[in-house]
């Protein structure tokens, strides 16, 4: 039986913090015991606070909470908490939270490619858990750590990726395209005349992301797990665009593996197909009954017909076929704000009280 651990969100007012809202108002493992966001908030009821986004309401139990300013003192009581705040702010906010000793489970960019912090997706590489006891060390803490989620876009790719390299060996090519839904850049986001009846062919830094953070995830720990061996034989080249989607991102992916010759699509779908992961094992409120959802219709995966599956927290994969420049292609499907944010935050933190992290 787990015992219910207190939870702050900072970033709270924003699109992010409202989906952890959401996530972990009614939580087997979580209670929430704090919210934090801006000087312009803190003070204030948090219904008050929002512009609340969702389709869902704000939980009522959730609406008279007092809004914190974001340090730690504010969250001392907490056993973990999650970050939903903007890059421009996190880096140092998080920091000084993980120097309090406190769990921190951020969806910021600030310390993806930091040597002593695992980027995480819950249902690929959760053994990365397992450089924590050096982290600790490195920070001088006794409980605190900090566990980063990917960039969503990179959070849906590497899902197949992993079911592939663990079953037909290393990749030496990944050529990704993305078509990426307006939600990804946050609120107000993109303005309405840049996106309606358009597509926009660039993203900022996302290509960069996608190319370093796809070779951390699927690289190993080094044989004394303090640091983290990327895949040096793996070349990434990503290409992102915005189109007029509100949730869910699209991906066409093209894949050559170092051996050959390249699977045929039947054992690619089945090795796809039986992919599992350890939050299934360690049984987890929020894993997805199955990491990966196969579709063999013609016109699928779709954002408004698959986004939604297995709540939000699987990737859909479908459109198997050889490729005739690299080994094979697919198209894949990740809800962006469920696993691609909130959604890998919240189950990562589940793995960690499964193993006795928290």
């Amino acid at each position: 039986m787990v015992g219910i651990k207190k939870v702050g969100i900072l970033g709270a007012t924003g699109t992010v913090g409202q989906r952890f809202i959401l996530l972990l108002a009614n939580h087997p493992y979580f209670t929430i015991h704090a919210l934090g966001a801006s000087s312009r908030s803190a003070g204030k009821q948090y219904k008050d606070a929002t512009k609340w986004k969702q389709s869902q309401p704000i939980p009522d139990h959730i609406k008279q909470l007092i809004v914190k300013p974001c340090i730690s003192s504010e969250f001392s009581e907490c056993d973990v908490v999650f970050s939903g705040l903007d890059a421009d702010v996190a880096g140092d906010i998080e920091m000084e939270f993980l120097k309090a000793d406190l769990v921190v489970f951020s969806n910021a960019k600030n310390y993806r490619r930091d040597p002593v912090v695992p980027l995480m997706v819950p249902t690929v590489n959760s053994q990365h858990f397992d450089i924590i006891p050096h982290q600790r060390k490195h920070y001088g803490l006794k409980k605190g750590f900090m566990i980063t989620n990917a960039n969503c876009s990179t959070t849906g790719l590497v899902v197949p990726l992993k079911a592939l390299q663990d079953a037909f060996g290393p990749m030496s090519h990944i050529i990704v395209h993305t078509q990426q839904a307006i939600s990804g850049a946050g609120y107000p986001g993109v303005p309405s005349l840049d996106i309606l009846d358009n597509v926009v062919p660039y993203i900022s830094g996302e290509e960069e992301k996608m190319e370093f953070e796809a070779r951390k995830i699927l690289g190993g720990l080094t044989q004394s797990q303090d640091g983290f061996d990327l895949m040096e034989q793996t070349v990434v080249s990503a290409t992102c665009t915005r189109v007029p989607v509100l949730d869910g991102h699209l991906e066409s992916v093209s894949v050559k593996f170092v051996n050959g010759p390249p699977p045929s699509v039947d054992a690619i779908y089945d090795v796809l197909e039986r992919y599992t992961s350890e939050a299934q094992s360690l049984q987890c409120p929020l894993s997805p009954e199955s990491p990966i959802i196969i579709t063999k219709e013609a016109d699928r995966p779709q954002p408004r017909l698959d986004r939604e599956l297995y709540r939000g927290q699987a990737v859909t994969v479908g459109r198997i076929r050889p490729c005739p420049v690299l080994d094979i292609k697919f198209t894949l499907l990740v809800h962006n704000t469920l696993l691609g944010a909130a959604g890998s935050s919240v189950l990562n933190a589940e793995i960690a009280v499964a193993k006795g992290l928290i």
